[in-house]
């Protein structure tokens, strides 16, 4: 029954702020008309509806998804590698993306084929790119770990990969053209809108698949929690679980970014917020909690990056780091440690 009782509260509280994020823009649109543009698909003004179901709503439908796939995907790493600084991006994943996506802005341009100002380059060109960049560092980290028994060297595998694409990058942003570069620069700064309904959903396919290999992984990851030997000892076949954890995080984490970009802080510090609200790390618990705590973190900072007053609207990537990271070291500085 309690259990039932905060599983409701959660809800209300995730439909309260989706509201409250749909509610902000450059448009001040009434509640009223914002909920009957959500039920009935009109609103007392064809613009409002426009905005609302076809601009707002998908937007916090992307935040949700983002919010509480970087926040699962925080916690598989930090349970796997039982590194407290683990986070989502430690594979390499986000590199790769944007190895992908600067090859395509810059690489191109440096062969004379600049797609940045071209026909062919477009937001589906980038997610393209994006996604080749994190398959290819996941099958490379797929391959390594065939090899690799320990998973710290893993961890420390992916970081090289992570290091090697960045230098690449950089390579390539000091000899592409100016617009090449900003168009590269806005890609990293990351963004929940411009995604259609149909993008959404594909996102959403993605984010599913994860989940659901999630919830193969909850007994095995409770059970490495106290040590690889124990873990054997109760029949969990480590490197099965190995390969699921990272084709979980690649699946969540690679589609993220390839249709949002990096988004900076959600990943390595929702799963240590959970833990010091809730004082547990079972998983049956950390994983919804993680979910929805992602989700709503990641809704307010996009609510912060578009209140009212401001004329543009400031990078999400910004605002996840500046509004988040204090809050993580107040928190650790109240329990004095980290609940890992």
């Amino acid at each position: 029954m309690k259990t039932l009782k905060l599983s409701l509260f959660s809800i209300l509280i995730l439909l309260v702020v989706v509201m409250f994020n749909i509610s902000l823009g450059s448009v001040s649109i009434p509640l009223q008309d914002i909920i009957q543009a959500i039920f009935t698909g009109e609103s007392s003004v064809n613009t409002w509806t426009y905005i609302i179901l076809d601009y707002r709503l998908p937007k916090a439908m992307t935040a949700i998804i983002v919010g509480s796939g970087l926040g699962i995907s925080g916690l598989l790493m930090q349970t796997f590698f039982r590194n407290p600084l683990a986070g989502p991006y430690v594979l390499g994943l986000s590199s790769g993306a944007g190895l992908g996506v600067a090859l395509l802005l810059m690489g191109s341009g440096l062969l004379g084929l600049s797609f940045a100002n071209s026909l062919w380059f477009s937001k589906t060109a980038v997610i393209l790119a994006s996604s080749l960049g994190s398959l290819m560092v996941m099958i490379a980290v797929l391959l390594t770990s065939v090899k690799i028994k320990d998973s710290m060297a893993l961890l420390i595998i992916g970081l090289m990969f992570a290091s090697l694409t960045g230098a690449v990058v950089n390579l390539l942003s000091y000899f592409s053209a100016s617009d090449e570069l900003q168009q590269f620069v806005f890609w990293s700064l990351g963004s929940l809108g411009d995604l259609s309904w149909s993008e959404v959903s594909i996102l959403g396919v993605f984010w599913l698949m994860g989940l659901m290999l999630c919830l193969f992984l909850i007994k095995p990851l409770d059970a490495l929690l106290i040590g690889e030997s124990y873990a054997k000892s109760l029949g969990v076949n480590i490197k099965v679980l190995q390969y699921t954890t990272i084709i979980a995080t690649c699946v969540l984490t690679g589609s993220i970014t390839a249709f949002a970009g990096p988004i900076a802080f959600i990943g390595l510090a929702i799963p240590h917020l959970m833990r010091l609200v809730l004082k547990t790390n079972k998983h049956l618990i950390m994983l919804p909690a993680v979910c929805f705590g992602g989700a709503v973190v990641m809704l307010i900072c996009d609510s912060i990056s578009q209140l009212p007053g401001f004329d543009y609207t400031i990078p999400i990537n910004a605002v996840t780091s500046l509004f988040g990271a204090p809050i993580v070291i107040w928190l650790i500085l109240r329990s004095r440690q980290l609940n890992f």
